[in-house]
């Protein structure tokens, strides 16, 4: 199940393959300081998109999605896996709330190990780029306890409306039982600000594959 520690388990790999310690392991990608580092080890970040260029500028070898997501193998020199997830094409918030008892529409054969339980469809805007209709969902259930900030997630939330959403997590002022709810489009949708304690389920966003406008 993904926890809070993946992103070091990841990283910790990657860092044993250099050979180095963390110290002259930012060094050699050219982190000026290895507090970065330090902040994913403790759980209180994910591995940035910079972070992730900067290693496989040193190591071509390393695939970029494992690194960010840890879906599919760490090498791509590695033999690839698979795996067949069920696929859901209605909007994810009508779906999630009665899941266990809707067929879905189809599975997906996968040419490598996503490490999801399901993929659904979502419309979100707050979510989207303009020229982006919709994406597809890459989904692991997750225990609420092992939300880590920064990470995306599809959360069920204790509310009559808005009880299925789709935003970044941040913490509030460093307590992880108040959340920030952080959406991609932040000229046009504002933060929202939730307890710990309302979110019934979650779900991490392990990948997404945006599908664009015709």
């Amino acid at each position: 199940m993904t926890n809070r520690y993946d992103n070091w388990s990841r990283l910790l790999k990657v860092i044993e393959r250099f050979g180095k310690s963390i110290n002259a392991f930012a060094s050699h990608i050219g982190l000026q300081r290895a507090e970065n580092l330090y902040h994913i080890r403790k759980g209180n970040y994910g591995i940035s998109a910079d972070l992730a260029d900067r290693i496989i500028k040193e190591d071509r070898d390393i695939d970029r999605t494992w690194l960010l997501s840890g879906v599919g193998n760490m090498l791509r020199s590695e033999i690839i896996e698979t795996e067949k997830v069920p696929f859901y094409l209605d909007e994810v918030e009508e779906i999630l709330p009665g899941i266990a008892c809707i067929e879905p529409s189809g599975y997906l054969q996968m040419p490598y190990k996503t490490y999801c339980d399901i993929v659904i469809r979502s419309f979100s805007k707050p979510m989207s780029e303009t020229i982006v209709t919709a994406h597809d969902l890459f989904l692991k259930r997750v225990d609420v306890n092992e939300v880590v900030q920064g990470n995306e997630y599809v959360l069920m939330l204790n509310r009559p409306t808005e009880n299925v959403i789709w935003r970044r997590v941040r913490w509030v002022s460093r307590n992880p039982d108040k959340w920030r709810l952080v959406a991609r489009n932040r000229e046009d949708y504002n933060d929202m600000f939730i307890d710990k304690s309302e979110v019934m389920q979650a779900w991490r966003v392990i990948a997404r594959l945006a599908i664009h406008e015709s």
